[in-house]
């Protein structure tokens, strides 16, 4: 293989399933590669504010001086956006030079797409002599490829109902699982201000040391500019507001906090460092404007959790004049719900399909809108994201919105039509 086009096709049809969850081909892997970290590892899940809370670290750790690395997932345009080191994505040709490290080392194993890159990003990271190591779990937790790196903090945002064909049907399932990434006597830090209780208890069971939002640390808005973070230890007054948008960005600051404080014996920040963090974090897709006249904002919101986030943050900051939503998602999502919490939020939908086999039909979106008491009229169907977006900004007049949501591969479209760069 010469480019990383070549490997990646490759990699893609190498194993017999996309997603294959289990963690015995990954630790024979790490054990062959020889992959093992002496720098703090922080590992990231929960079902959203994962890349936030990722970013919130990366900016606050680099402030300070630190050589960082980050992991993310999945990508929105480019496979580069996985891999950052010292903010700057990791080039095609470095990729390249350590998925061949994986095909030496691999045999006859054969592994899935997230393995193998992850894999490949991994030993990358451990030759670039970093400062700090954050990692972002793919799907859940307890089974999840990046669970077979030990961390030295473990961060879960949040709790919602997502992946349920692999997570269970409930909170109660999801959280059970995603706390596994919890180490015995290491510190366990829940963004989410209530947690079920199979989180506690699988946290007190291995002897965790866990943090709950809301009860051992907190984040509080306290003006139009500011909010206070108070931990067992740190006691932050008058912060500045994150930069990302969102009613829910507070926790995702207050979380990474959180884990800051907690191993700051063994990596210190100030609070200089903690403001330029909090001020230049930005992502993608992350109730992100995109330009004005008319507004455009996008946001990868996918499962009821992010669209309740959603629809708050839009009551927060609301416009003068119509909402036009271009909207899709895959088909293994809860759309049913989604389109319940979201009916209300805009004056006219673009519905569109969106490609490939989990790709969502723009007439389910439509019935179940109009379940919801959206009128029949105010809906309109379209073969792709592209073709929505191009009715809506044909329609929308400069003190209308237009709202972009419902998938990655929805804002992935988007800011490919745009011309929007990946933050």
């Amino acid at each position: 293989m010469q480019t990383l086009e070549q490997w990646l096709s490759f990699i893609e049809h190498l194993h017999s399933k996309t997603i294959d969850m289990g963690l015995e081909r990954m630790n024979k892997m790490i054990k062959k590669m020889d992959i093992k970290f002496d720098v703090p590892v922080f590992t990231v899940g929960g079902t959203n504010g994962k890349g936030s809370i990722c970013s919130y670290l990366e900016h606050i750790l680099q402030a300070q001086g630190y050589k960082v690395g980050v992991h993310t997932s999945p990508h929105l345009i480019r496979f580069n956006e996985r891999a950052k080191v010292n903010g700057q994505y990791v080039a095609d040709e470095e990729f390249c030079k350590y998925f061949e490290e994986v095909e030496k080392a691999r045999g006859e194993l054969t592994l899935s797409y997230f393995e193998y890159t992850l894999l490949a990003i991994l030993k990358l990271f451990q030759e670039k002599h970093l400062d700090a190591v954050i990692l972002e779990i793919g799907l859940g937790g307890r089974l999840d490829a990046v669970n077979t790196v030990d961390p030295t903090v473990s961060i879960i945002a949040s709790i919602g109902i997502d992946h349920t064909a692999y997570l269970g049907n409930t909170r109660e399932e999801i959280a059970w699982d995603k706390a596994h990434i919890y180490r015995h006597n290491k510190p366990a830090i829940c963004g989410d201000k209530n947690p079920p209780e199979t989180l506690i208890s699988y946290a007190k069971e291995i002897g965790a040391l866990l943090e709950i939002n809301g009860k051992d640390f907190e984040g509080i808005k306290t003006g139009d500019n500011s909010w206070n973070y108070a931990g067992p230890k740190w006691k932050l007054n008058d912060l500045p507001l994150p930069s990302m948008k969102g009613v829910y960005q507070i926790n995702n600051a207050s979380a990474a906090l959180a884990a800051l404080e907690a191993v700051e014996d063994q990596i210190e920040v100030d609070r200089s460092s903690i403001e330029t963090g909090l001020k230049t974090a930005l992502l993608s897709g992350r109730f992100q404007k995109i330009q004005s006249k008319p507004e455009i904002i996008v946001d990868v919101g996918h499962n009821p959790h992010a669209a309740v986030q959603l629809a708050e943050t839009l009551k927060a900051n609301p416009i003068g004049g119509k909402t036009y939503a271009v909207f899709g998602m895959l088909s293994d999502k809860d759309r049913e719900k989604v389109c319940s919490i979201m009916g209300s939020c805009a004056d006219c939908w673009m519905v569109c399909d969106l490609p490939g086999e989990r790709g969502g039909k723009a007439e389910d979106l439509q019935k179940c809108l109009i379940k919801e008491g959206v009128a029949d009229d105010q809906i309109k169907i379209f073969a792709n994201v592209e073709y929505g977006l191009q009715n809506a900004l044909k329609t929308a007049r400069s003190t209308d919105r237009i709202l972009v949501f419902g998938s990655f591969v929805t804002v992935s479209a988007a800011l490919t039509i745009l011309k929007v760069p990946v933050l």
